[in-house]
């Protein structure tokens, strides 16, 4: 049965006293960032939400899954940066660890380690033969903004 995963999360954007506007997501509270313009702030919550979702990796913690957007605006994860976190939840879900995936792909571990890394330049090819021996597949869809 195909599964869908979605990285698109709601953000509340709050004008604060000083002008500037606070960008939260209810969905992951460790990400907050700002912005002197909504348009500025749209642009860091990206990079918040990335770090966030990377502290979520690191820390080995499940990543919460977006709410409803419900008129919010919302803030989606790079397609490479969803990729790699298709890759960690599966490896969540099997149980299978960065050492039996690296033997699985005929590779050393800390290639693995790489393709969980967030902020890693890894290759989708990479990431795809790895979700490929976790039994996935990656499938991209573009949607209208």
């Amino acid at each position: 049965m195909a599964r869908t995963l979605t990285l698109a999360y709601p953000a509340n954007l709050d004008m604060q006293k000083d002008g500037g506007i606070l960008v939260s997501f209810p969905d992951i509270p460790e990400a907050l960032t700002e912005g002197a313009t909504v348009e500025e702030a749209v642009a860091e919550a990206e990079d918040c939400l990335i770090a966030a979702l990377g502290g979520y990796v690191e820390s080995q913690r499940d990543i919460p899954r977006p709410s409803p957007a419900r008129g919010r605006t919302v803030i989606s994860a790079p397609a490479l940066v969803a990729a790699k976190v298709a890759l960690y939840r599966a490896m969540r879900e099997q149980d299978v660890g960065n050492a039996a995936l690296a033997r699985r792909l005929e590779t050393v571990e800390g290639t693995v380690r790489r393709l969980l890394d967030l902020d890693h330049r890894s290759h989708i090819g990479q990431v795809e033969a790895a979700l490929r021996a976790l039994g996935q597949r990656l499938v991209v869809v573009a949607q209208a903004a």
